[in-house]
Protein backbone atom coordinates (compact mmCIF):
# COMPACT_ATOMS: atom_id res chain seq x y z
CA UNK A 1 0.00 0.00 0.00
CA UNK A 2 1.18 3.46 -0.73
CA UNK A 3 2.15 5.58 2.13
CA UNK A 4 -1.52 7.97 3.15
CA UNK A 5 -0.83 11.74 1.99
CA UNK A 6 -3.72 14.24 1.30
CA UNK A 7 -4.46 15.85 -1.99
CA UNK A 8 -5.36 19.46 -1.96
CA UNK A 9 -7.06 20.98 -5.39
CA UNK A 10 -5.36 24.26 -6.42
CA UNK A 11 -8.66 26.39 -7.17
CA UNK A 12 -6.91 29.04 -9.54
CA UNK A 13 -6.68 26.38 -11.65
CA UNK A 14 -10.73 25.61 -11.51
CA UNK A 15 -13.25 26.93 -14.13
CA UNK A 16 -14.92 30.34 -12.58
CA UNK A 17 -17.52 30.09 -14.92
CA UNK A 18 -19.30 26.94 -13.07
CA UNK A 19 -17.23 27.32 -9.72
CA UNK A 20 -20.46 25.84 -7.18
CA UNK A 21 -19.84 23.06 -9.59
CA UNK A 22 -15.92 22.65 -9.87
CA UNK A 23 -16.37 23.04 -5.56
CA UNK A 24 -19.07 19.92 -5.47
CA UNK A 25 -17.40 17.90 -8.27
CA UNK A 26 -14.12 17.97 -6.10
CA UNK A 27 -15.41 17.20 -3.06
CA UNK A 28 -17.80 14.23 -4.44
CA UNK A 29 -14.51 13.09 -5.68
CA UNK A 30 -12.83 12.56 -2.52
CA UNK A 31 -10.51 15.95 -2.54
CA UNK A 32 -9.24 16.28 1.11
CA UNK A 33 -9.07 20.55 0.85
CA UNK A 34 -9.05 23.18 -0.98
CA UNK A 35 -6.09 25.10 -1.74
CA UNK A 36 -7.11 29.05 -2.79
CA UNK A 37 -3.54 31.19 -4.15
CA UNK A 38 -4.39 34.58 -3.26
CA UNK A 39 -2.02 37.28 -4.70
CA UNK A 40 -1.40 40.84 -4.73
CA UNK A 41 0.47 42.14 -7.33
CA UNK A 42 2.92 42.90 -5.37
CA UNK A 43 4.92 40.24 -3.49
CA UNK A 44 4.13 38.02 -6.75
CA UNK A 45 4.02 39.78 -10.43
CA UNK A 46 0.62 38.77 -10.63
CA UNK A 47 -3.20 39.25 -9.62
CA UNK A 48 -5.17 35.95 -8.20
CA UNK A 49 -7.79 34.71 -6.32
CA UNK A 50 -9.80 37.26 -3.90
CA UNK A 51 -10.77 37.33 -0.58
CA UNK A 52 -14.24 36.86 -2.13
CA UNK A 53 -13.05 34.01 -4.10
CA UNK A 54 -11.86 32.13 -0.97
CA UNK A 55 -15.47 33.24 1.11
CA UNK A 56 -17.59 31.48 -1.65
CA UNK A 57 -15.68 28.88 -1.84
CA UNK A 58 -15.77 28.45 2.16
CA UNK A 59 -19.41 28.64 1.86
CA UNK A 60 -19.79 25.96 -0.59
CA UNK A 61 -17.97 22.94 1.56
CA UNK A 62 -17.10 21.97 4.83
CA UNK A 63 -13.96 20.66 3.40
CA UNK A 64 -11.03 22.53 4.98
CA UNK A 65 -9.13 25.29 2.92
CA UNK A 66 -5.38 26.09 2.78
CA UNK A 67 -5.12 29.34 1.48
CA UNK A 68 -1.61 30.32 0.33
CA UNK A 69 -1.15 33.85 1.01
CA UNK A 70 1.25 35.91 -1.79
CA UNK A 71 1.00 39.23 -0.52
CA UNK A 72 3.25 41.78 1.24
CA UNK A 73 2.98 42.26 4.92
CA UNK A 74 -0.11 40.09 5.66
CA UNK A 75 -0.18 41.00 9.66
CA UNK A 76 -1.66 44.54 7.78
CA UNK A 77 -4.91 42.60 6.73
CA UNK A 78 -4.65 39.22 8.22
CA UNK A 79 -8.08 39.34 10.06
CA UNK A 80 -9.86 40.08 6.85
CA UNK A 81 -8.91 36.49 6.07
CA UNK A 82 -9.08 34.94 9.25
CA UNK A 83 -12.94 36.28 10.15
CA UNK A 84 -14.52 34.83 6.87
CA UNK A 85 -12.36 31.19 7.58
CA UNK A 86 -13.13 28.64 9.95
CA UNK A 87 -11.27 26.82 12.91
CA UNK A 88 -9.43 24.08 11.42
CA UNK A 89 -8.46 25.77 8.09
CA UNK A 90 -4.71 26.31 7.07
CA UNK A 91 -3.21 29.69 6.57
CA UNK A 92 0.26 29.95 4.86
CA UNK A 93 2.28 33.44 4.71
CA UNK A 94 6.04 33.69 2.84
CA UNK A 95 8.41 34.68 5.74
CA UNK A 96 10.68 37.49 3.05
CA UNK A 97 6.79 38.93 2.97
CA UNK A 98 6.92 39.99 6.78
CA UNK A 99 8.88 42.35 9.21
CA UNK A 100 7.82 40.13 12.30
CA UNK A 101 6.67 36.73 10.48
CA UNK A 102 6.17 34.83 13.76
CA UNK A 103 3.69 37.74 15.34
CA UNK A 104 1.40 37.09 12.02
CA UNK A 105 1.27 32.96 12.44
CA UNK A 106 0.74 34.13 16.13
CA UNK A 107 -2.67 35.75 15.25
CA UNK A 108 -3.53 32.45 13.03
CA UNK A 109 -3.07 30.40 15.68
CA UNK A 110 -5.13 32.47 18.59
CA UNK A 111 -7.82 32.24 15.55
CA UNK A 112 -7.78 28.52 15.99
CA UNK A 113 -6.36 27.59 12.63
CA UNK A 114 -3.10 25.86 11.17
CA UNK A 115 -0.30 28.11 10.78
CA UNK A 116 1.75 27.45 8.07
CA UNK A 117 4.82 29.25 5.87
CA UNK A 118 5.78 28.87 2.47
CA UNK A 119 9.14 28.32 1.37
CA UNK A 120 10.38 30.18 -1.83
CA UNK A 121 12.39 27.65 -4.06
CA UNK A 122 15.17 30.72 -3.55
CA UNK A 123 14.87 30.28 0.17
CA UNK A 124 17.33 28.43 2.61
CA UNK A 125 15.51 26.12 5.08
CA UNK A 126 18.13 27.57 7.26
CA UNK A 127 17.36 31.04 7.51
CA UNK A 128 13.39 29.36 8.44
CA UNK A 129 14.15 27.09 11.24
CA UNK A 130 12.82 29.01 14.15
CA UNK A 131 9.73 28.87 12.49
CA UNK A 132 9.60 25.30 11.52
CA UNK A 133 8.77 25.14 15.97
CA UNK A 134 5.93 27.18 15.64
CA UNK A 135 3.96 26.17 12.19
CA UNK A 136 1.91 22.83 11.92
CA UNK A 137 2.19 22.75 7.82
CA UNK A 138 5.30 23.75 5.21
CA UNK A 139 4.19 24.55 1.54
CA UNK A 140 7.42 23.80 -0.04
CA UNK A 141 6.97 25.65 -3.92
CA UNK A 142 8.51 23.50 -6.30
CA UNK A 143 8.19 26.31 -8.77
CA UNK A 144 8.51 30.56 -7.95
CA UNK A 145 5.26 31.33 -7.16
CA UNK A 146 2.90 34.00 -9.31
CA UNK A 147 1.75 31.65 -12.17
CA UNK A 148 0.66 27.68 -12.35
CA UNK A 149 1.62 25.84 -15.20
CA UNK A 150 6.05 26.29 -14.43
CA UNK A 151 8.52 23.73 -14.85
CA UNK A 152 9.83 22.04 -11.79
CA UNK A 153 13.04 23.51 -9.99
CA UNK A 154 15.35 20.00 -9.64
CA UNK A 155 17.13 21.57 -6.71
CA UNK A 156 13.57 22.09 -4.51
CA UNK A 157 14.41 17.94 -4.23
CA UNK A 158 17.28 18.26 -1.58
CA UNK A 159 15.44 20.85 -0.18
CA UNK A 160 12.40 18.79 0.61
CA UNK A 161 14.88 15.81 1.66
CA UNK A 162 16.41 18.12 3.65
CA UNK A 163 12.98 18.98 5.39
CA UNK A 164 11.73 15.14 5.77
CA UNK A 165 14.91 15.01 7.77
CA UNK A 166 13.94 17.79 10.11
CA UNK A 167 9.90 17.05 10.37
CA UNK A 168 10.09 14.96 13.03
CA UNK A 169 12.04 17.18 15.24
CA UNK A 170 10.16 20.22 14.55
CA UNK A 171 6.31 18.52 14.19
CA UNK A 172 4.91 19.98 10.65
CA UNK A 173 3.38 18.67 7.92
CA UNK A 174 5.43 18.89 4.55
CA UNK A 175 3.20 19.65 1.35
CA UNK A 176 4.23 19.90 -2.13
CA UNK A 177 3.33 22.98 -4.42
CA UNK A 178 3.96 23.58 -7.87
CA UNK A 179 5.06 21.11 -11.28
CA UNK A 180 2.97 18.27 -8.80
CA UNK A 181 3.37 15.03 -12.01
CA UNK A 182 3.61 11.94 -12.26
CA UNK A 183 7.49 11.57 -11.76
CA UNK A 184 7.91 13.84 -8.79
CA UNK A 185 4.79 12.27 -6.57
CA UNK A 186 6.28 8.75 -7.48
CA UNK A 187 9.82 9.88 -5.97
CA UNK A 188 8.40 11.83 -2.99
CA UNK A 189 5.08 10.26 -1.79
CA UNK A 190 7.01 7.45 -0.32
CA UNK A 191 9.73 9.46 1.19
CA UNK A 192 7.34 10.86 3.18
CA UNK A 193 5.81 14.08 2.01
CA UNK A 194 2.49 14.53 3.41
CA UNK A 195 0.53 16.65 1.14
CA UNK A 196 0.95 17.56 -2.29
CA UNK A 197 -1.35 20.32 -4.16
CA UNK A 198 -3.21 19.24 -7.51
CA UNK A 199 -3.32 21.49 -10.22
CA UNK A 200 -3.38 21.38 -14.38
CA UNK A 201 -0.72 19.01 -14.35
CA UNK A 202 -2.70 16.14 -13.13
CA UNK A 203 -6.51 17.24 -12.08
CA UNK A 204 -7.77 20.09 -13.87
CA UNK A 205 -8.21 20.39 -17.52
CA UNK A 206 -8.47 16.56 -18.05
CA UNK A 207 -11.11 14.44 -19.92
CA UNK A 208 -11.01 11.85 -17.12
CA UNK A 209 -13.57 12.78 -14.17
CA UNK A 210 -12.46 14.11 -10.99
CA UNK A 211 -13.42 11.35 -8.42
CA UNK A 212 -11.12 8.56 -10.98
CA UNK A 213 -8.25 11.05 -11.34
CA UNK A 214 -8.24 11.46 -7.40
CA UNK A 215 -8.69 7.82 -6.54
CA UNK A 216 -5.76 6.49 -9.14
CA UNK A 217 -3.34 9.21 -7.62
CA UNK A 218 -4.16 7.90 -4.03
CA UNK A 219 -2.60 4.77 -5.61
CA UNK A 220 -0.10 6.68 -7.68
CA UNK A 221 -1.20 5.24 -10.81
CA UNK A 222 -0.99 7.88 -13.08
CA UNK A 223 -2.24 5.01 -16.23
CA UNK A 224 -5.21 7.91 -17.03
CA UNK A 225 -2.74 10.30 -18.46
CA UNK A 226 -1.38 8.09 -21.69
CA UNK A 227 -4.35 9.22 -23.16
CA UNK A 228 -4.50 12.47 -21.75
CA UNK A 229 -5.06 15.61 -23.56
CA UNK A 230 -5.67 19.38 -21.44
CA UNK A 231 -8.96 20.63 -22.27
CA UNK A 232 -7.08 24.19 -22.32
CA UNK A 233 -9.62 25.71 -24.62
CA UNK A 234 -12.67 24.03 -22.74
CA UNK A 235 -11.30 25.02 -19.52
CA UNK A 236 -8.41 27.76 -19.24
CA UNK A 237 -6.44 28.40 -16.22
CA UNK A 238 -6.90 31.99 -15.76
CA UNK A 239 -3.17 32.79 -13.84
CA UNK A 240 -1.05 30.40 -16.48
CA UNK A 241 1.03 32.20 -18.22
Amino acid sequence: MPRQFTLTASMMCADFGHLRKEVKNLEKAGIDSFHIDIMDGRYVNNFAMSLYDMAVIAKLSSKPLDVHLMIEHPRNNIELFLKRLRPGDTVYIHPEAEYHPSTTLQKIIDAKMHPGIAINPGTSVESVKELLQIVDHVLVMAVNPGNASQMFLPYVGQKIDHLIALREEMGFKLIWDGACGAERMLEYAPKGVDGFVLGTTLLFGKKTDYQTIIESVRRLDFEYLKDEKKQVEDNPCLYCG
